[in-house]
């Protein structure tokens, strides 16, 4: 039975993992921190983590940097990606670096924020801008919250989303003082609409010049405000700082990561969210450190974590692939995630995707299905560089027995029903020679239908 998270001790909680007899340090809890902390490893990356402790495992993917030589190479890519203005095209660019990327939880992070400050670029219709927010995400993803909000409230394609580019001294716009509060920062019922109202004097006189932030000074309020129970005439740079002050705000933002990393549901009991949160603070909102603490506890690697999160659209594709060390075409796998819900680059509306059960229903079951099996048998896929058969040969995968159990352990948070492995197993072994590659690549595309596969 897995034990109500509000009868959890924080302290036992939040304490290192130390694997024991009961426990041990294995391959399938190294996959499963690899698909939290990331989209998921292949067999290699789970022989490498497996000889580290699980501190020294997560402190590594944390700490990870991703190789000049890579960066210069994303970014080449994503000059020439927009340079038709196109700012579609984006989606494939991103997905081609979440399937390259030697770091992925710096990738998997990018997407949190993401969907944290989303934008979309069905308003924003500025490839430039969106591709500069991106960047913008990235370089802060595991560092510093204050900065990052900071950077964020000046940023174009920001600033074009809610409105904040018009906000004038005689008019004051409130829609990013309001979003600042409520989705960015402290959450309802941590505000009052006057400090709305008062918060939004302070971005008066924001503006964009030829695609850069600038503040004109002649339709900012320079008077003095009262927000948050502070007075005085702040401009946009101490209102964020107010915003950030509050005790509200560590809080938030733990509970939105708990909840992208650990488990959909339940909310977070606030006796779990204390002990983060005041790390947070004491770190100066350093996201880096809390994040290595959870993803190193003990509540990480307990049943109220393992397959406690329906994987998102992307988690689903590219978790499938970048395990079977699989590369295909870009173009067709973003197009499929947009079937399925998740077109990158265009979040629903302010609050972004909601996640969770909302990724699950009879439509979106049915195009998941359909997204495997073209990304399986499409002409661009290679496993490895080559086939699926050949790959599965050379970790001594033979037989159908094997190979269910490789893929098992690879794919999956949970195990499958004994029925299933056996059917797959039988289906695979009674496959002729010539027939071998399309049979395997038919039991993934079976074993990725499964509830199973559906849980991170």
């Amino acid at each position: 039975m897995t034990p109500a998270l509000d009868s959890l001790d924080p302290e036992w909680a939040w304490s290192p993992f130390v694997p024991d007899e009961e426990t041990p340090w294995t391959r399938r809890l190294a996959a499963h921190l690899c698909r939290r902390a990331g989209f998921a490893a292949d067999s290699a990356q789970l022989d490498h983590l497996v000889r580290r402790t699980p501190a020294e495992a997560v402190r590594e993917l944390v700490a990870a940097q991703e190789p000049e030589e890579f960066r210069r190479e994303m970014s080449d890519l994503a000059r020439g990606t927009i340079a038709p203005g196109d700012v579609g095209q984006l989606s494939a660019w991103w997905v081609y670096r979440m399937l390259a990327t030697p770091q992925p939880l710096l990738e998997k992070a990018t997407l949190f924020w993401h969907g944290h400050f989303a934008t979309s670029a069905a308003k924003v219709d500025d490839a430039e801008l969106m591709l500069g927010q991106n960047e913008l995400l990235r370089r802060y993803a595991l560092g510093d919250f204050a900065a990052l909000v900071q950077a964020i409230s000046r940023d174009p394609a920001m600033l074009l989303w809610l409105d904040s580019a018009t906000n004038r001294k005689a008019h004051p716009n409130e829609n990013y003082a309001r979003e600042l509060m409520e989705l960015f920062c402290l959450g309802e019922g941590n505000y009052t609409e006057a400090d709305v109202r008062e918060l939004a004097r302070c971005f008066t006189g924001w503006e964009i010049k030829l695609k850069r932030f600038r503040f004109n000074r002649f339709q900012h309020d320079g008077g003095v405000k009262t927000i948050l129970g502070q007075t005085g005439p702040f401009g946009g740079e101490e209102g964020v700082r107010l915003v950030l002050a509050q005790d509200a705000c560590p809080r938030f933002l733990v509970r939105k990561l708990i909840q992208f990393f650990l488990f959909d549901e339940p909310p977070p009991p606030e006796r779990l969210v204390e002990p983060l949160a005041r790390q947070l603070r004491e770190t100066n909102l350093n996201v880096a450190p809390v994040l290595e603490r959870m993803l190193s506890s003990r509540l990480f690697f307990s049943s109220s974590v393992l397959a406690r999160r329906v994987r998102s659209p992307v988690e689903f594709a590219v978790g499938m692939l970048r395990a079977l060390e699989a590369t295909t075409n870009a173009f067709d796998l973003a197009r499929g995630l947009e079937d399925l819900g998740q077109r990158l680059f265009y979040p629903p509306n302010v609050k972004g995707w909601d996640g969770g059960r909302t990724w699950i229903n009879s439509s979106t079951l049915l195009a998941r299905a359909n997204l495997a099996r073209r990304l399986l048998h499409h002409e661009k896929t290679r496993f490895a560089g080559g086939t699926l058969s050949a790959l599965l040969e050379r970790h001594g995968c033979t037989r159908g027995p094997e190979a269910v159990a490789w893929f098992e352990e690879l794919l999956l948070a949970i195990p499958l029903p004994a029925e299933v492995k056996q059917h797959l197993a039988r289906q695979i072994d009674s496959a002729a020679a010539s027939q071998r590659e399309t049979r395997l690549r038919e039991a993934v595309h079976l074993l990725t239908t499964q509830p199973e596969f559906q849980l991170a």
